[in-house]
């Protein structure tokens, strides 16, 4: 039973569940538009045209990342701080100067990419045949980092709403547009279809930033060296975190490559996609409502903590259930979305949804350190990361197989819950709640027994045991979830419910 909470607790639940309701139900959408055009691509190109599109795809966010300097991620950082301040002006000028510096930036990029396309495609593809295909991928870096300027915007003055339908208008719209390019130009249609996708989403990311009034200011050159100074300077800490990151899937995929070919590219790009399928709209609700929150009290330690330990719970309570369930219907779940080739990529996506899990306890904690600045700290973090997961996928796959770049990912996020639990200790004084303590227990005790009922049992037995812990853990954590609400706000045969099974109003707060 939970103990009574006060009215802020309450609140402050509410408001990360509607948060992650608005960032989650766009999400459901999204997801139903990458059924249709995984299984389209599948069907149309086969595990190693998938491999394909996920190199090119890869090669993409690499390029991006290094050329947008973090900008993205400190400037919503910067946004949300001038917006919290009141100060209309503040949050003009650094509008202003975001978006900018995202034009020149997308066209420096861009720049860079076809400069180099011929050694690119040499590292990637072992010659210079794709360098014209990279040269055109140029053009969806450059629509991305613009794109990434106005969403930059709107993540930081908190416009919800307008984030839910940029992601669902640009999912449907990608959709519409990739699935014919593939369909009519085959492999010639992949580098295509990114580009128009990265068109699209610039076109959808413009037409709601556009509805943000940002008073035009004159700005003395001082003034603009003031803005950008900390946009770089935050910024290139974020940015060489996300290219380690992306340079470490980057890494993966090529030694995926160089060990099976194309074709089993194409299996670990399927398992990749799908296991971050479920858990993509927990993590995107973090970074879109939670990390501005959390930035604007970064400076109070126990209310940083607080809130930390309350977004880890809903997470945990949110994604659980459709981690397991995954893990228990991974060949179903792999011939929906793609087809019966893909089926070999099953031993991948089971250890992938267990590093999820782990990955879901991690990212709170790890906001912590991103809302203080703390960018030393941040950087080598990403860099034992990046070590670890590159390290264990070269030794796993040479010696086991295929299957070792998704243990590879398990391990990384062992790793990497272990030591970022030690750093926001001492960065912050933060400690699990009891609560979560508990609830991570059920949690990945359920996971690790359904995972192991797949190596020890028959296969009925084995899914028969993984849909009755979907079952249990489903109805444990909406009951959890409703106990979190106020109940004033619940329907009244759940607040019946609710009342019956035990919960109190509001939840309580960690």
């Amino acid at each position: 039973m939970l103990a009574p909470a006060d009215a802020s607790g309450g609140r402050s639940y509410l408001q990360i569940l509607r948060s992650t309701a608005m960032i989650g139900g766009s999400s459901a959408v999204n997801i139903l538009f990458a059924v249709v055009r995984n299984k389209a691509m599948a069907v149309l190109l086969g595990p190693a045209g998938v491999g394909l599109f996920g190199l090119y795809g890869a090669i993409a966010d690499l390029a991006q990342t290094l050329a947008g300097l973090g900008v993205q991620a400190s400037g919503v950082r910067q946004i949300a701080e001038a917006a919290g301040s009141g100060e209309t002006r503040r949050v003009a000028r650094t509008a202003i100067v975001l978006r900018r510096i995202s034009l020149l930036l997308g066209l420096l990029g861009a720049a860079l990419l076809a400069a180099f396309a011929v050694p690119i495609s040499g590292i990637t593809f072992g010659d210079a045949q794709h360098a014209a295909g990279i040269v055109l991928l140029s053009a969806a870096v450059f629509f991305r980092l613009v794109s990434a300027g106005q969403t930059a915007l709107i993540q930081g003055m908190r416009q919800i709403a307008s984030l839910t339908r940029i992601n669902m208008l640009g999912a449907l719209f990608s959709t519409l547009i990739a699935i014919p390019m593939v369909y009519f130009l085959g492999t010639d249609g992949v580098v295509p279809s990114l580009v128009a996708m990265a068109a699209v989403t610039l076109l959808t990311s413009w037409w709601y930033a556009r509805k943000i009034r940002v008073e035009p200011q004159p700005m003395r050159p001082g003034e603009i060296a003031a803005e950008v100074a900390p946009l770089l300077k935050l910024g290139f800490a974020f940015m060489a975190s996300a290219f380690l990151t992306v340079g470490a899937a980057y890494a993966v995929r090529l030694i995926v490559l160089r060990h099976d070919g194309f074709a089993a590219a194409g299996l670990y790009q399927a398992a990749w996609a799908l296991g971050g399928i479920y858990a993509g709209f927990i993590l995107q609700a973090m970074g879109t409502d939670f990390y501005p929150r959390l930035t604007a009290i970064c400076n109070d330690d126990r209310a940083c903590n607080r809130l930390v330990n309350e977004q880890a719970r809903v997470s945990i309570l949110l994604a659980g259930p459709g981690l397991i369930a995954t893990l228990t219907l991974a060949p179903i779940v792999m011939r929906i979305f793609y087809s019966a080739e893909f089926e070999a990529a099953v031993g991948i996506l089971r250890w992938i949804c267990l590093g999820m899990m782990l990955r879901i306890f991690a990212w709170p904690m790890g906001y912590i350190v991103l809302a203080k600045g703390a960018q030393k700290i941040f950087f080598w973090t990403e860099v034992a990361a990046t070590i670890v997961h590159v390290g264990l996928a070269w030794l796993l796959v040479s010696s086991i197989g295929l299957t070792g770049s998704g243990v590879a990912f398990f391990g990384l996020y062992v790793w990497h819950a272990v030591l970022i639990y030690f750093i926001v200790a001492r960065l912050s004084g933060f400690r699990w709640s009891g609560e979560n303590v508990r609830l991570g227990l059920v949690f990945l005790l359920a996971s690790a027994l359904v995972f192991s009922g797949f190596l020890a049992l028959p296969g009925l037995q084995a899914l028969g045991l993984g849909l009755l812990m979907t079952a249990l853990t489903g109805l444990y954590s909406l009951r959890m979830l409703l106990g979190l609400v106020p109940r004033d706000r619940l329907p009244v045969p759940l607040r019946r419910w609710v009342r019956e099974t035990g919960q109190v109003d509001g939840g309580h707060p960690p």
